[in-house]
């Protein structure tokens, strides 16, 4: 699947718990991302209807916040150059991207925010493109 156009600045990784702090260098793969041998990531514009769909019953989220040029550029966690790379794949409600042969970690993360919510998250998220 093509990527979306014009391309993201910005893709998130939501994480149901807090990251440990500081950043490590690699940060151990969720469950679902260790089966599916890839990180789910998403856009600005897809994490309020992912975080409602699959963290409804979370009252805090935090969203690990990673530069599109940086991991499309196969930068891993540790800041080397890898050649991980970004598929746009469709899954059922859209085209999202997922990182392949790579990691993420203080290397490529650029920043952590903990969100909280009120209402649902699409009225808590207002993210940057």
């Amino acid at each position: 699947m093509p990527a979306p156009s014009p391309l993201p600045t910005y893709l998130y990784k939501i994480l149901p718990s807090a990251p440990p702090s500081p950043l490590p260098a690699v940060l151990p793969l969720s469950d679902l991302d260790r089966n599916d041998g890839y990180i789910h990531l998403s856009t600005s514009e897809q994490v309020p209807g992912t975080a409602d769909k699959f963290f409804g019953t979370f009252d805090s989220l935090w969203l690990l916040k990673i530069k599109y040029d940086v991991v499309a550029g196969g930068v891993d966690g540790e800041g080397n150059k890898v050649g991980g790379e970004i598929r746009w794949e469709e899954v059922g409600r859209g085209c999202f991207g997922h990182l392949y042969g790579s990691s993420l970690g203080v290397g490529n993360v650029e920043s952590v925010e903990k969100v909280d919510r009120s209402g649902s998250w699409v009225e808590s998220l207002k993210l940057e493109y």
